[in-house]
């Protein structure tokens, strides 16, 4: 009976799609990119924030386990699971607070430019596929072929809303976390870029599709089962990837610019109500974008080492995402916080080296290939 009224509805669809969807996009062939890229906005906003709620409650219950204590259970039982619906109730209602002297267009701009950037990320990964009706599709807004490029890019927009958070606020705490989070984003955003070449140069693409399909293409030493992600063959890259990675997410131990101890929370020490918890929600954003990234890049995106059925592919992208998610909670919980002229010491005298020597074993190695 239910595989009769599946058949049935798929012959709607089938119906509906020749005879009006057909009809209309022949009439109007640019109505269907739009209508494909609004939908797909739509779908990666609502996911985002979703998911940028959950991973602040996990944060919350991983880091209470690791120091075994409770985290927050005040509202919804032992878990707190309405917790972050409480704390929203909260931010809608609290009162929003601009300063006399802040310049009020950099003020309010910073938290869109913080949030745009996370969505533009988004919108130029893809996430695995899924299979309706026979037909396969590839879980993604968009597929670039310099897929790669663009969101690096557009990851480095965040600084730019952090920046305008601080300049525009007219605090001398603020303006030095601004500064902060520039000479960062300048010592780190080199080596990540020189890493993201590594890969391309191997794979011979910019293209997230080709990066996991070459990662599964081959496979390590000749072994059957043992695929040759890039964590393999460029362990040097992944480290560098990884570190420079953290710093560009904000994550501790690289958050100076909003150190408690030295600048009263940096940036956002003037921000209150729904403005801080947009920003805020921008950095567990690129926290789970960031995430992402390294899967596509190192871990072999959506595959495993054997066949899986497409349907599958998004559940192993959201497992291995949420591993790597585990480990910067636990860099996060475990590493106290770098000082200033450390941060830039391991970015400018060791990352950029080693990303360099990666370069090179990764241009020799993808002649070999």
């Amino acid at each position: 009976m239910i595989d009769m009224v599946i058949e049935e509805v798929g012959t709607v669809i089938d119906l509906l799609h020749t005879y009006l969807l057909a009809h209309i996009f022949a009439q109007y062939p640019f109505l269907k990119p739009l209508l494909i890229g609004f939908v797909g906005a739509i779908v990666i906003t609502v996911v985002l924030f979703v998911t940028g709620m959950f991973v602040v409650w996990l944060e919350r219950k991983f880091a209470a386990d690791m120091q075994t204590r409770f985290g927050p259970n005040r509202v919804g039982g032992r878990y707190g699971q309405l917790q972050l619906v409480a704390d929203a109730i909260k931010l809608f209602t609290k009162e929003d607070l601009v300063p006399e002297t802040a310049d009020i267009w950099l003020f309010t701009g910073a938290p869109i430019i913080a949030i745009l950037s996370a969505l533009m990320m988004a919108a130029g990964m893809p996430f695995g596929y899924v299979e309706v009706f026979g037909k396969q599709y590839l879980l993604a807004v968009t597929n670039m072929d310099i897929g790669v490029l663009y969101v690096e890019a557009m990851s480095a927009l965040s600084v730019f809303g952090l920046f305008m958070a601080g300049w525009g606020s007219a605090s001398k705490y603020a303006v030095i976390g601004a500064f902060r989070s520039i000479a960062k984003m300048i010592g780190y955003e080199v080596p990540l870029a020189i890493t993201v070449v590594s890969a391309a140069v191997m794979v011979g693409s910019l293209n997230f599709v080709d990066i996991v399909n070459f990662q599964t293409s081959l496979s390590f030493l000749g072994l059957e089962h043992v695929p040759a992600w890039l964590l393999i063959l460029q362990p040097l890259g992944f480290f560098v990837f990884s570190v420079s990675l953290l710093a560009e997410m904000g994550s501790k131990p690289f958050d100076q610019p909003e150190a408690e101890e030295e600048l009263v929370a940096g940036w956002g020490v003037d921000y209150s109500g729904m403005r801080w918890a947009l920003i805020y929600f921008s950095e567990y954003f690129h926290v789970i974008l960031g995430s992402c990234l390294l899967v596509l890049l190192f871990l072999g995106g959506w595959t495993l080492p054997f066949d899986m059925p497409a349907n599958l592919t998004l559940p192993v992208f959201v497992g291995k995402v949420l591993v790597v998610i585990l480990g910067v909670l636990v860099v996060r919980w475990s590493l106290p916080r770098f000082r200033i002229d450390q941060v830039q010491r391991i970015g400018w005298k060791i990352l950029l080296p080693l990303s360099l020597v990666n370069l090179a074993w990764a241009s020799a190695v993808g002649v070999m290939l």
